[in-house]
C-alpha cells in the first residue's frame, strides 16, 4: 500500500542535482588549518555584492512602495535598461519588449524550453552538458539529443556534428558560451554556423550567455543579432547573478520575439508570478552603477584563470581539455578509474572538492570539471601541489 502520492514517472527517473552529491561527500566533516576543504565544484563568486549596492538595498527595503508583485516580466525601467545594455553590447537596437526578466537564467531556460517544445520533441545539447539542462528536458518529457565535441577541438562543437543530429522531432539547438561546465568560449564563426543551421532547419537556437561578461573587454561573442531575421530564430538567456554577484537573488533575462516571449509570460505568471523584487532592484542598480567594479572582477577572475592554465601546464599528468569564464575542464591521469569514484578520492584524501565528468552526461569518465572563480589566488598553487601529489 502506497503511503505517499506516487510521483510524476519522468521527474522520478531524473537523478538529484549533482551539487547535492558532490556537497554531500564533505559533509560534517572537519579540515585541518593546514589542509583547508578547496571548494572547486560549485560555480559561485568568491565575493559578495559591493557595499553601496548593499545599502541601497537597505533603502529599498524601508520603501513601503517596493514589496508588491512587479508586472509579469519584470519593472519597465529594468527591462529598458537590460534592452539598453543589450543594444550597446551587441551594436545593435533590442527593444524593452524583447526582453522578460526571469527569476535566474535557470527558470530564463525552463520557460524558454516549455514555449518552444512538447514532451516528445528532441533538443540537442552539447555535451558535457550543463546538468540542469538536460534534467528539466527529462522532466518535460523533451528528448535531449547529446552533441558531443571533438578530440583536439578544445570542447567547441561542430556544426556539421549538429546537423547530423537533426530530425523531425527536434525544435531546439542549445549552446550555452563561455561553456559550463568545460569553460569553452565557441568562437564567432562557431555559433554563426551554429545559428544558420538552425535557421535553415526551422528550429531555435537557444544562446545562454550566462558567462559572456568575464569575457576580454571589448569582446563581441558573436554578430547573430546584427541579422534583421534573428526573432524568426534566436532565443539569448543572461544571468545577473554572476557579473553582479547576486547568486541567491536570482535574476536572470530572455530576449526573444514577441510571439515567443507571450508564451513565456503565460508561464512565467503560473510558476512565480514575476521575478523577485528585490532581486530586479539589486540587478538594475548593477547595470546603472557597477561596470567599473565588474570589470576589475571580470580581469582579477582572468589573471586566477591564467594562474590554473600555467598550473595545468606545468603539470606532468592532469591534462587541460578547455579553460574560460568560471571553469576547467580536465583529463585525470587515473586510466579505467570512473570520474566519480576520482573525484570522491580527492574530496576524502586531498580535501579538493570537484565535480566529476561523468555528471555532466555519458562518455564523461576521463574529464573533471574545476570551478576555480570562488577559490581566491593565493589558494592555486596549493590545488596543484594536492593534485600532483594524488597517486
Amino acid at each position: 500500500m502506497n503511503v505517499s502520492p506516487i510521483a510524476n514517472p519522468l521527474l522520478a527517473a531524473v537523478a538529484p542535482s549533482p551539487i547535492a552529491e558532490t556537497k554531500g561527500w564533505v559533509l560534517g566533516r572537519q579540515f585541518p588549518a593546514d589542509k583547508p576543504l578547496i571548494d572547486l565544484a560549485q560555480a559561485v563568486p568568491g565575493h559578495p555584492p559591493p557595499e553601496d549596492l548593499r545599502e541601497h538595498l537597505a533603502g529599498v527595503l524601508r520603501d513601503p512602495t517596493k514589496h508588491g508583485y512587479t508586472p509579469i516580466l519584470g519593472v519597465a525601467e529594468l527591462r529598458e535598461r537590460y534592452a539598453a545594455h543589450q543594444s550597446a553590447f551587441y551594436g545593435v537596437p533590442i527593444a524593452a519588449g524583447e526582453v522578460g526578466i526571469t527569476a535566474g537564467c535557470n527558470q530564463a531556460f525552463c520557460l524558454a524550453m516549455m514555449a518552444l517544445a512538447k514532451p516528445g520533441d528532441q533538443v540537442i545539447l552539447p555535451r558535457p552538458h550543463y546538468f540542469n539542462h538536460d534534467m528539466w528536458l527529462r522532466m518535460l518529457g523533451i528528448e535531449p539529443v547529446s552533441l558531443d565535441f571533438r578530440p583536439g577541438s578544445g570542447a567547441v562543437p561542430d556544426a556539421e556534428d549538429a546537423a547530423a543530429l537533426i530530425t523531425e522531432r527536434t525544435r531546439a539547438i542549445v549552446l550555452v558560451t563561455p561553456n559550463n561546465p568545460t569553460g569553452a568560449v565557441y568562437p564567432p564563426q562557431t555559433i554563426e554556423a551554429i545559428y544558420r543551421l538552425a535557421q535553415q532547419r526551422g528550429i531555435a537556437l537557444v544562446l545562454d550567455e550566462t558567462y559572456k561578461d568575464f569575457l576580454p573587454a571589448g569582446v563581441r561573442p558573436h554578430a547573430l543579432f546584427n541579422d534583421p531575421d534573428w526573432k524568426r530564430t534566436l532565443v539569448h538567456l543572461y544571468s545577473f547573478s554572476k557579473v553582479f554577484a547576486l547568486t541567491g537573488y536570482r535574476c536572470g533575462a530572455v530576449t526573444c520575439a514577441a510571439p515567443l516571449m507571450a508564451e513565456i509570460e503565460k508561464a512565467m505568471d503560473c510558476v512565480s508570478i514575476c521575478p523577485p523584487r528585490l532581486a530586479q532592484e539589486a540587478a538594475l542598480y548593477g547595470l546603472a552603477h557597477l561596470g567599473p567594479w565588474a570589470r576589475g572582477n571580470t580581469e582579477a577572475l582572468a589573471r586566477r584563470a591564467a594562474l590554473f592554465r600555467d598550473g595545468l601546464a606545468r603539470s606532468n599528468r592532469w591534462r587541460l581539455v578547455s579553460l574560460g569564464a568560471y571553469f576547467a575542464y580536465v583529463e585525470h591521469p587515473y586510466d579505467g578509474r570512473p570520474s566519480a569514484e576520482v573525484s570522491k578520492w580527492l574530496a576524502d584524501a586531498h580535501n579538493l572538492l570537484t565535480i566529476p565528468g561523468s555528471m555532466f552526461g555519458a562518455g564523461q569518465d576521463r574529464f573533471i570539471r574545476f570551478a576555480f572563480a570562488n577559490v581566491g589566488d593565493a589558494m592555486v598553487p596549493p590545488i596543484f601541489e594536492r593534485l600532483e601529489r594524488a597517486t
